[in-house]
């Protein structure tokens, strides 16, 4: 199982962070990383958009338009999560704030959730907590990139 590549976007949908873990993608230039990044969080708003209305059972044979029949409870869009091909998965994950982390992994790898889950852990706890950080800029944190390779690198591979 091997994790290929990690990319952060800021709400804004600017990158800012990109680190490759393993070779085995395609070797990108930062215009095309910046590209990715944009282009990526268009597709995650449109994706959001198209989630369907969720209506009460009781009410689907209600004549009344779908945006007046309140669903008990209601479906929180999220976008597009996961992106499979037969040579890596995309997974997404999406903050409260809006920063999605993209993580690009073989699509045989387990646990993703987990991983994804635990490097946003690590960026809250060493990005997110340094004062000299400031918001919606590029992740310039050599404790970061410490603790993200040793957890790569120590416990996925």
């Amino acid at each position: 199982m091997v994790v290929f590549a990690l990319l952060i976007i800021s709400k804004a949908g600017g990158l800012i962070y990109n680190r490759e873990f393993n070779a085995g993608l395609a070797k990108l230039s930062s215009n095309d990383l910046l590209i990715l990044a944009g282009t990526f969080h268009g597709v995650h708003a449109i994706t959001r958009s198209l989630a369907p209305v969720a209506t009460h059972p009781a009410n689907r044979l209600s004549s009344a338009p779908p945006s007046s029949i309140a669903a008990p409870f209601p479906l929180r869009p999220t976008g597009l999560e996961v992106l499979e091909s037969s040579h890596f998965r995309l997974t997404c994950f999406q903050t409260v704030t809006g920063t999605k982390f993209l993580l690009f992994t073989e699509p045989s790898q387990p646990n993703v959730d987990v991983v994804i889950k635990r490097i946003y852990e690590l960026y809250a706890d060493f990005v997110m907590k340094n004062p000299f950080y400031t918001i919606e800029m590029p992740v310039r944190c050599q404790k970061f990139d410490g603790a993200l390779d040793g957890y790569i690198k120590g416990n996925v591979r």
